[in-house]
């Protein structure tokens, strides 16, 4: 009995059980989201419609119970030691009962997450949190003035203009020289008006005594339509050739962005030929790689990014391609931004098996 009793105490929920948990659950989730953001940009490549799940509620149940027995049990009058008997015991059982909540994104949420474009005053000021411009501009941008960025669409300009690609490079020297900004004001409102005055988003470039910091600032500044000694422009949406003083962007919704890596998505040739898929858009002009490289083959190596099946081919990112890995964590971001959840959506829930 008294070794009995030590092994029912080395059973506990604490801390470490909580730990375990929020880590553990964490990055199954960001691994199951980057697989359906995959999943879904190798479907639009196809022509296949893309399903959302977005993941509600996650809760997890422990129940723990103990239990130590003993007991002894004599007969003074046998003859033997046979009829005395010593008894004891220790038992604990351990149950664990997760249940996931999914909801699939339908409707008016559908529309508003993935068919609204974004807004220049969601997508901007991201770059002061340190996102790469050139990925961010490539992504959930369509075109700035006049100088379009590659779409889905296919056909002659399919592409892009290779000025366009020339003014993100130009943007990301700037960037990384801390001399690119984003800021961000309330716009005023008549004074009879009670709605929110709408916020105003300003693209900064500043001044340098270094040469070719100087040569890269004045090429932006010509690209953008600013004056050649302006220091900021009012970001306004639009397509076409703004006002002075104005950049015109015509931002994208998030479907856009999806289809944007599926057009550049290796795939076997063998499924062009037959018409499951048209050929990638290449690149132009100064860019030279996709965005997001995403391979494809019979069997996906083991150290990977993220990989999905999608018919009998395998899809993934390389683990040691750091720029896509960067360009799809960004897709994840700007995911999470336009999500949101909406309870009279149908619920999803499963008990882990």
């Amino acid at each position: 009995m008294a070794l009995c009793l030590p092994l029912c105490g080395c059973f506990h929920l604490g801390p470490d059980r909580l730990e375990q948990d929020q880590i553990g659950y964490s990055q199954a989730l960001g691994d199951a989201e980057n697989q359906q953001t995959l999943l879904n940009v190798v479907r639009l490549r196809y022509a296949d419609t893309p399903s959302f799940l977005q993941t509600t509620q996650i809760i997890s149940s422990y129940q723990l119970q103990q239990s130590v027995s003993g007991g002894l049990q004599t007969f003074p009058g046998a003859s033997t030691d046979a009829g005395n008997y010593i008894t004891a015991g220790a038992d604990a059982q351990f149950q664990q009962s997760p249940t996931f909540t999914l909801q699939p994104i339908i409707g008016e949420e559908f529309a508003d997450s993935f068919i609204r474009p974004l807004s220049p005053a969601e997508l901007i000021p991201l770059i002061e949190g340190g996102i790469p411009v050139d990925v961010l501009l490539r992504l959930g941008v369509q075109s700035i003035n006049n100088l379009q960025n590659a779409r889905a669409l296919g056909g002659e300009g399919s592409q892009g203009s290779p000025q366009f690609f020339l003014l993100l490079h130009d943007l990301r020297v700037l960037q990384i020289a801390g001399l690119l900004d984003a800021a961000q004001r309330e716009g005023e409102t008549p004074a009879a008006s009670k709605a929110k005055p709408e916020a105003q988003i300003y693209l900064e470039i500043g001044a340098t005594t270094d040469p070719g910091l100087t040569a890269t600032a004045t090429e932006a500044r010509q690209l953008l339509g600013m004056a050649p000694d302006a220091a900021r422009a009012e970001i306004v949406y639009g397509a076409g050739m703004p006002a002075s003083g104005e950049i015109s962007i015509l931002t994208r919704p998030m479907m856009s962005i999806l289809e944007q890596l599926a057009i550049q998505v290796d795939v076997p040739a063998a499924d062009v030929e037959d018409g499951q898929t048209t050929p990638s858009i290449g690149n132009i002009g100064i860019e030279h790689r996709p965005v997001v490289i995403v391979h494809s083959g019979i069997k996906a190596p083991r150290d990977v990014f993220v990989a999905i099946q999608y018919h009998r081919t395998w899809f993934w990112v390389s683990n040691t391609d750091f720029d896509s890995k960067v360009a799809f964590s960004i897709v994840q971001i700007l995911l999470a931004l336009t999500q949101t959840t909406n309870a009279s959506g149908a619920i999803i829930t499963i008990p882990a098996g």
